[in-house]
């Protein structure tokens, strides 16, 4: 067989697998059915050792996605049905069992099983995607791919066939459905999804990894599933980044109702504030006193006081204590510190304390750093705190002094004195704290909203124009990005710019890609939850409660900012991971663990103590032990957030309201109140009532129209409730 030069510059050669492909795709073989699905036809067809599922586009060529493994040649049998069908091929490995469900004109799910014929170990295994010119040659179709997995997050690949025009494809293993085989196998799906043009799509991951052969065997007679991916369709390569973008939010929220999501979870927020609270005032591990003022320790008895930590936390507990109604003096003895963090020469802001230790050098500083502390003293500004305000406008001048001097492209790390460069770029590629500019422009936001003056907004519009043309590269720290995507919001409300809104959905993109959208029971991430998580860094392992927490904020804003102008896909996807963080956060706490699920040993900082309520910085979707960075005294913000926006006191009210979505609470036009709740239609939400102290439970009655809703639960001191995430609510009680 002849192959031509292959069309894609950057294609070097070919696997023999590809070019076993296209030789048994090139034997013309009958096809055992053919669907349409919309402009789109579906196509079954039995190969050498496979059997193909081929989806084309009249005119413009097609993609194949490989079903069945097997070591040789298949027997095939099975049907269609309205909605898509059941094929299965036999070979010496086992049965192979293919569904294909049809689930709209442009999604569609392929499910693979295997009931192998004997204890079967897998030493490899081919991707299962091979884009397709108009004579069914992958050699010949030129394209891109514009993301794909990264580590152990969501099992995506995002790509474009340009050549013939086939259009755009989002394919998502739902790994979730794949975790008996990760146990059998003892394997961990780590980058498994992605590949090179023209290969790409899922490689089951296999183990040991190298040249050692597998040990741990699928198991003779269970059938077990193997892949299950959901793929989308888009007629058009969205060329531009945003448009690009906007088209990958809008296909992942087409696949997202149909992945497999565990129920979330109700956890007692306020009472893990009050815990907080408590520990933060008792233990000695938690702070260290200086100049007269108490600071805080990052890790548990460990780590010199820093400015971003001081904010982060007493931010945090004042927005609790404003739900509240009353003030926390912890939020005020850190406040009251904060003028020690302020240089009078550099007039800013800086990291440390003067009095910080030699084994730190006090002069270098993280992009990032300059910008977070002064965010929160501008929402503290403009919550009317005097102190703040002086250090925030004190900050102004030098924040925008670097953020020009670097043209808004930040570095990793420079010297704060004379801006020269530390540690430039992350990669080969260059590429910095590539979101800074997203953080950035929030705080001048605030200083626009503080002052009224014009030039913060065209120094916001500055930073986030130098954005442009990164694509899925934009995410360097997600909470930043989250921040970045809250400015983009705050611009487009301020004055109608499509253009931020727009480029809200770059930040969206990026975040997205950058979440675990599927729920791992790999060894000890059984005990937790990880479903909807974002990773903390561009390529970190793990979750970090800091990062989780600050990213649910920045998100509960941009619905807030966005209400009903938001695109219902835009809001779905939001409000799905503020639903999930209200449960995901709660297993960073080391006593929400098994004991042999938090890390005892070579504990990076400090030490681990499961009786303060601090949050453990790091989870991981492999299962290995909690905790392996420490436990942050940073990250306990996020019980207060989790509690100010997710709990409602309402006066009268002899209990607390708490709904997983967002909602908003009046008083009924009979008495009673009235609950509307602003989740995404065909969804089911969560409203849980609970006593306040020292009141009785009453009587409660729950209607959704002219409908009594039963508690799903109900118990002294709470009643459980299941209704449409769109619902709006009535409760009376007596």
């Amino acid at each position: 067989m002849g192959v031509s030069t292959p069309l894609h510059p950057d294609v070097p050669g070919f696997t023999p697998r590809t070019l076993e492909t296209e030789r048994d795709l090139s034997q013309g073989k009958r096809a055992l059915h053919r669907r349409d699905m919309g402009d789109l036809l579906v196509e079954v067809r039995p190969g050498a050792d496979t059997l193909w599922f081929i989806v084309r586009r009249a005119g413009h060529g097609a993609v194949a996605f490989k079903t069945a493994r097997n070591a040789g040649p298949v027997k095939i049998t099975g049907r269609a049905t309205k909605a898509g069908g059941t094929w299965r091929a036999e070979g010496a490995s086992g049965m192979f069992r293919v569904q294909l469900n049809i689930l709209s004109d442009a999604l569609l799910r392929l499910k693979v099983s295997l009931t192998p014929a004997a204890d079967l170990l897998i030493p490899f295994w081919s991707r299962d995607i091979y884009p397709l010119d108009k004579n069914d040659r992958p050699t010949q179709a030129l394209g891109r791919v514009e993301a794909a997995q990264r580590g152990m997050n969501t099992g995506l690949c995002y790509f474009c066939v340009e050549k013939p025009s086939f259009g755009s494809v989002l394919y998502l293993q739902d790994l979730t459905s794949l975790n008996d085989y990760f146990a059998a196998t003892k394997t961990k799906p780590d980058g498994v999804v992605g590949g090179e043009w023209p290969e790409l799509g899922y490689q089951p991951p296999t183990a040991p990894m190298g040249n050692s052969p597998p040990v741990e065997p699928l198991k003779a007679g269970v059938e077990v599933v193997i892949s299950d991916a959901l793929i989308a369709f888009r007629p058009a390569c969205e060329l531009g980044e945003r448009s690009s973008a906007a088209q990958f939010v809008e296909m992942l929220a087409e696949v997202y109702p149909h992945l497999t999501r565990p129920e979330a979870q109700y956890h007692d927020w306020p009472a893990r504030s009050e815990q907080t609270l408590r520990d933060l005032l008792r233990a000695p591990e938690s702070r260290v006193e200086h100049y007269g003022h108490t600071y805080l320790h990052p890790y548990v008895e460990a780590e010199y006081p820093d400015s971003m930590v001081q904010m982060s936390v007493a931010t945090s507990i004042r927005e609790y204590g404003r739900v509240l109604g009353k003030d926390q003096p912890v939020a005020e003895d850190l406040i009251a510190g904060m003028s020690r963090f302020f240089d009078k020469e550099l007039q800013s802001i800086r990291r440390y304390l003067p009095n910080v230790g030699d084994d730190k050098d006090a002069d270098a500083v993280d992009s990032w750093y300059l910008y977070h502390p002064l965010m929160n003293l501008g929402r503290l500004a403009l919550w009317g705190d005097v102190k703040s305000e002086k250090l925030f406008r004190g900050s102004l001048e030098f924040a925008i002094k670097a953020a020009r001097h670097f043209k808004y492209v930040w570095p990793i790390q420079y010297n704060i004195k004379d801006f020269s460069i530390i540690t430039p770029s992350r990669n080969e590629q260059g590429l910095g704290q590539t979101d800074v500019g997203g953080i950035y422009a929030y705080v001048m936001l605030l200083a626009h909203e503080l002052t009224g003056e014009e030039r913060y907004l065209t120094e916001a519009r500055n930073a986030l124009k130098a954005l442009q043309d990164v694509r899925f590269e934009l995410v360097y720290q997600t909470n930043l990005t989250a921040w970045g995507l809250a400015a983009c919001a705050k611009l487009w409300k301020l004055d109608n710019d499509r253009d931020a809104f727009s480029q809200s959905l770059v930040f969206l993109a990026g975040f997205f890609h950058n979440c675990e959208i599927w729920d791992s029971q790999i060894d000890h991430a059984q005990h937790y939850a990880n479903f909807f998580g974002v990773t903390c860094l561009h390529d970190a392992a793990y979750l970090a409660a800091y990062e989780c927490f600050e990213s649910f904020a920045a998100i509960d804003e941009y619905l807030q900012l966005g209400g009903d102008a938001l695109p219902p896909h835009v809001r779905m996807l939001c409000t799905e991971f503020r639903k999930y963080s209200l449960d995901r956060g709660w297993y960073f706490y080391p006593d929400a663990l098994p004991e042999d699920a938090v890390a005892k040993d070579e504990i990076r900082n400090g030490h681990i103590d499961r009786k303060l309520s601090f949050p453990l910085e790091d989870l991981y979707p492999d299962g290995r032990p909690a905790g392996q960075v420490g436990q942050e005294i940073y990250g306990c913000g996020g019980a207060f957030v989790f509690a100010s926006r997710a709990f409602h006191q309402v006066a009268d009210a002899p209990f607390v309201i708490f709904t997983d979505y967002p909602c908003v609470i009046a008083p009924g036009d009979a008495g009673g109140l009235t609950v509307r709740l602003h989740g995404p239609p065909g969804f089911t939400g969560r409203v849980h009532l609970a006593r306040r102290t020292r009141r009785k439970m009453p009587r409660i009655v729950l209607r959704d129209g002219e409908t009594t809703v039963s508690a799903s639960r109900r118990d002294a001191a709470s009643r459980d409730y299941r209704s449409p995430a769109d619902a709006t609510l009535t409760i009376s009680w007596t």
